[in-house]
Formats: C-alpha cells, sequence, structure tokens
C-alpha cells in the first residue's frame, strides 16, 4: 500500500512539477502571436493605403479621359471651350497619381504591372503620338487629340471590367486580391529601376530627338538639320537663265562665332546684302531685344557681333515695328521683359496678367513671318536689275518661304553647302 501511495505520490508530484516546468511554453508562443498579427495588421494597412492609392490612379484616368473627349468634342464640333480648365485640372492630377504608382511599383511588387504599367505608361504614349500629327499634320491636331482622349476612355474601360468582370462600375475598382503578397522583393527593387532608367528612358530621349530632327527639317525645308553632333544650316545659292544669282544663307540670332566669320569671308565683292533687322522708329518695344542671356548661357556669340561682312553693299531690307499689330507687340514686349530680366516674381506676375485673344498664334505668325516674307520678296525684286549676285542672310524660318518666291520667278537651285552653326560636343573642350 506505501509502496503503491508512494507511486501514486510520485505521479502527481511529478504531474505537478511537470505542470509547473510546462508553464513557461504558453508565454513564449504568446510573444510570438501578437508579433504574426503585428506584421499581418502591418501587411493588410500597406495594402489598403495601395488600394487606395491604384484605385485612385484608375478612377482619374478614367475621368481625365471622359472629360477630354467631352472638351474635345465641344471644340471639335461646336468650338466650344467649356471643358478645357476643367480637362487640364484633372489630367494634371491624373497625371501626378500615375507617376506615383509607377514610382511604387518600383518599391513594391504588391501592384500588379500588367495592369497599371500600361495605364501609367499612357501618357508617355500619348505625348509620343501628338509629336509627329503638330510636325506634319497641325492643322488637324483637334482630331488626333479627340482620337488620344476616345482611346484613353476605351482603354480605361477596358482596365475597368478586366479588373471586376463586367461592365457594371462598382467601387472600390482594386480590390485586396487583385493585390500580390509579398510587400517586398530585392528582384524588384533592383530590376524595375534598371528597366527604367536603361531602357524606357533612353528610348524616350532617342524617340524625343529623332522627332526634333523630323520638325527641322521640314519646317525649315531642308534648310536646318540636327544631327548629334550639333545643327548645321545649308546654304542655297540660286542661278537664273540671264546670269543672275541669289544666295540664300540661314542664319542664328546665337551660334558658333566661327559660323559668322565663315559666312562673312564666303561673300562676293560686287554683291548686294539684304540685311535683316526690325526697325523701331516709334519704340514700340519697351525692353531692348537681346539675345546676350542666352548666348552666354550657351557659350555662343551673338550675331550682332560676330556677323560683321567686309564685302559687298549692305542694305537694310526688313520691315518697322509700326506695322505689327497691337496684339503682336504686347506679346513682344511680355517675351523680351522675361529675356532681359529673367523669371523673377515681378516677371511672373506679368505673366499671369497677360491674356492672349483666341487668333494671336496667326497675328503673331502674320507680323514675323509672312508680312517680313513679302517685303523681302518685294526688296530682292527691286534690287536685281542693279546686281548680279543677290544675298540674304536671313533667319531659317523665313528661308522656304522666300525660296519658293524666287523659284517662281525663274531661278533655280544650283549648288548647297553645308556650315555648322551649333556645336554639341566639342573635343576641345572635352579635354
Amino acid at each position: 500500500m506505501r509502496l503503491i501511495g508512494c507511486c501514486r505520490g510520485f505521479r502527481q508530484g511529478g504531474a505537478v512539477h511537470a505542470s509547473r516546468f510546462e508553464t513557461p511554453a504558453p508565454h513564449e508562443n504568446h510573444s510570438e502571436v501578437p508579433t504574426t498579427r503585428n506584421r499581418r495588421d502591418l501587411l493588410q494597412i500597406v495594402k489598403q493605403v495601395i488600394s487606395i492609392v491604384l484605385n485612385l490612379c484608375l478612377g482619374l484616368f478614367l475621368a481625365a479621359g471622359v472629360v477630354s473627349l467631352l472638351d474635345d468634342t465641344l471644340v471639335l464640333f461646336f468650338g466650344y471651350h467649356l471643358l478645357t480648365a476643367i480637362s487640364a485640372i484633372v489630367s494634371f492630377f491624373a497625371f501626378f497619381v500615375a507617376v506615383l504608382v509607377y514610382g511604387l511599383m518600383g518599391l513594391t511588387p504588391m501592384i500588379p504591372k500588367r495592369v497599371f504599367l500600361p495605364v501609367t505608361l499612357f501618357w508617355a504614349v500619348g505625348l509620343m503620338a501628338t509629336i509627329p500629327a503638330l510636325i506634319y499634320c497641325h492643322g488637324r491636331i483637334l482630331q488626333v487629340d479627340w482620337a488620344i482622349s476616345f482611346a484613353q476612355v476605351v482603354f480605361g474601360v477596358g482596365i475597368l471590367c478586366w479588373l471586376q468582370g463586367s461592365l457594371k462600375f462598382r467601387w472600390p475598382i482594386v480590390e485586396d486580391k487583385h493585390l500580390g503578397d509579398r510587400r517586398f522583393s530585392w528582384v524588384n527593387l533592383l530590376v524595375f529601376p534598371l528597366i527604367t532608367f536603361f531602357v524606357l528612358l533612353p528610348a524616350l530621349v532617342f524617340y524625343l530627338f529623332f522627332c526634333v530632327t523630323l520638325a527641322a527639317d521640314h519646317f525649315s525645308g531642308g534648310f536646318l538639320a540636327v544631327h548629334p553632333g550639333g545643327m548645321t544650316v545649308q546654304v542655297r545659292r540660286y542661278v537664273r537663265d540671264d546670269g543672275k544669282t541669289i544666295q540664300l544663307i540661314p542664319m542664328a540670332h546665337v551660334a558658333e562665332a566661327e559660323f559668322y566669320r565663315k559666312v562673312s569671308r564666303s561673300f562676293p565683292t560686287n554683291s548686294i546684302i539684304l540685311m535683316e533687322g526690325v526697325t523701331d522708329n516709334r519704340h514700340l518695344i519697351t525692353n531692348k531685344v537681346s539675345y546676350k542671356r542666352m548666348a552666354r548661357a550657351l557659350h555662343l556669340a551673338e550675331q550682332h557681333e560676330e556677323f560683321e561682312p567686309t564685302r559687298g553693299v549692305l542694305v537694310q531690307a526688313d520691315v518697322d515695328t509700326s506695322l505689327f499689330s497691337t496684339n503682336t507687340i504686347d506679346l513682344l514686349n511680355l517675351v523680351m521683359l522675361v529675356h532681359s530680366k529673367g523669371v523673377n516674381p515681378a516677371t511672373v506676375e506679368k505673366m499671369l496678367q497677360y491674356s492672349p485673344p483666341p487668333d494671336i498664334l496667326e497675328q503673331l505668325t502674320g507680323d514675323i513671318l509672312r508680312a517680313r516674307d513679302r517685303h523681302l520678296s518685294d526688296e530682292i525684286q527691286a534690287w536685281l536689275p542693279q546686281s548680279e549676285n543677290i544675298i540674304v542672310p536671313w533667319g531659317v524660318a523665313h528661308m522656304p518661304e522666300i525660296a519658293e518666291e524666287i523659284q517662281k520667278s525663274g531661278f533655280r537651285l544650283h549648288e548647297t553647302r553645308e556650315y555648322e552653326v551649333i556645336r554639341f560636343y566639342s573635343p576641345r573642350a572635352a579635354k
């Protein structure tokens, strides 16, 4: 009996000691459970924040497309700009959130890239599609803008149907089930920026530079060319059957000093040089036209300082500012104010106060280009009977129309010569 009692006591004591020995174990489990719960709670909070941003991105993307489509429709078919300001504001915030989402995709793999990478890149694709339209069919830019807005709406609705499985709109658009479970990935953090900075951005820069070369060639009629090494102009010599020659020399207000010297040395002694330069006899321009700030910033020379022909007869062949419209004078004064004084609170206030008339672009083009080109054509015809060689060193923007006019009067292209105007890279500077 004692033996049995001892055994029972031993078992009970052992049970007691065992229970005392095993009691700390639950404390270890309790310390792990809150940590796991905290992590899950943190993950849930992160998901909620990201979900809010993604819903805002898609909502603004679709809203911007709808408002832009309505605005473009009103402008294109009825000529009303009722929603233009609202469209600009909504598009700005939509673009800002899209940039934010693109940055978040590089930080966390939670965001589904197959959905939001096309959404965020749509803005860049739209810009890339607009530039060629501005170059080759700028008169139909409203139709192009309408097509891009329509594509944005269709694409946004397609994304909405893909995520929600139907055309029925439900909020939120993006739910937790659409997000990934991983908060962080070293592969995502390293690969995404590499693709962005070494693939996408270089491709965009190359495309924009290619568009610049197309624009320069198209708008200058081939007189100006942009290449990786710099900018060149094409000097063209036209000849008529009676032996008269006209040399068109595209000029720039700022350029390499050597360019001005080479051009000056190429003039024949028996030539009439029709000089460019708008006069201001009535003092309508309140700020002196100067390109010194630009020349200094680009380490170039100003035309009026380096271009000094020593051979031939110089003739002032430009118009006076009194022929310009009041709207053109006002805009020129504002531009020259900013150019001479720089961007400061006073000039910014002037720019904000300026309200351009709806046809300012037509007036500016008519005064700065068309009227001066007609005047120059008259000067050429007036001086042709008195000289065998007419030289026209004018801005490159005037060259296409002047070339067209002189060819109508019987002149044909005889020879061309290339001059380097600006170098983007100088071996001497690199050394």
